[in-house]
């Protein structure tokens, strides 16, 4: 059975990896099309080079970059927009563009939180993602974005309330609210430590983020058990597009 194509789609340099790095490996090792759309920073700075050494050891070829500004560090995209300044159709457009070029069966991006810290950046990302893999598909909407493709599905990078028995007692002292959902909700649950190697390497290439003290830095300075507890296990909801079984309903179920 063949692996499916998988695009991510996240906010900043380094979500990829904290959020699906495993997953995008899997695939790849398995034989899959990969890649990776980034919202925020320019080609041509320092993490957008980083962005793209984590990209390879993760096998998801090279950075797409919308190169909208950090909402946070607005040298991160000199004389651009903070990416939640954006129109919404712009955003959407810029986004379907990748999405029908690639052409991935799988979409992945952050959760409607925008993950355990909330980032406006990672809510904004998420709302993005989800108005463009439906306009993607849409034959009359951004017609000059290429031709329509429909994603089989889209899932949400999350963090069950379990998991923050883990997680939780490593970023207490940020005295942040860590926001998960339900177990119930989780539809995946994938062991990805077979590729945690992968994953943690491709983490430790965002060199800027380790130097100022964000995730991956609290990775870099872990023992491999602790790694493993924190990072071996990534956690998705489905949230499809409509899927048609030629079947037409009378009425509205569950």
């Amino acid at each position: 059975m063949s692996v499916p194509s998988l695009l991510g789609v996240f906010a900043h340099p380094d979500d990829e990896s904290l959020s699906a790095g495993g997953v995008l490996a899997r695939h790849a090792a398995a034989g899959a099309r990969t890649a990776v759309v980034t919202a925020t920073w320019a080609a041509g700075t320092p993490r957008a080079a980083e962005l793209a050494e984590a990209l390879r050891i993760l096998g998801a070829g090279r950075p797409r970059l919308l190169g909208y500004a950090d909402d946070r560090v607005p040298r991160s995209a000199p004389g651009r927009m903070r990416f939640r300044e954006a129109p919404l159709d712009e955003a959407v457009r810029e986004l379907v563009a990748p999405l029908r070029e690639f052409r991935p069966e799988i979409v992945v991006t952050h959760d409607a939180y925008g993950g355990l810290t909330g980032h406006p950046d990672h809510v904004h990302t998420h709302r993005v993602t989800v108005l463009a893999v439906e306009a993607a598909g849409l034959e009359r909407l951004y017609p000059e974005a290429g031709a329509p493709w429909r994603p089989s599905a889209l899932y949400l990078a999350t963090h069950p309330h379990s998991a923050l028995r883990v997680w939780g007692g490593y970023l207490a002292p940020t005295g942040k609210p860590l926001l998960s959902v339900p177990d119930e909700w989780i539809t995946a649950a994938v062991d990805v430590s077979p590729w945690l190697e992968r994953k943690v390497a491709a983490l430790l290439a965002h060199r800027t983020e380790v130097a100022r003290g964000a995730a991956p830095a609290l990775v870099a300075g872990l023992p491999e058990s602790d790694r493993e507890r924190l990072l071996g296990t990534e956690w998705f909801i489905r949230h499809s597009p409509a899927v048609s079984t030629g079947a037409v309903r009378t009425d509205l179920t569950v």
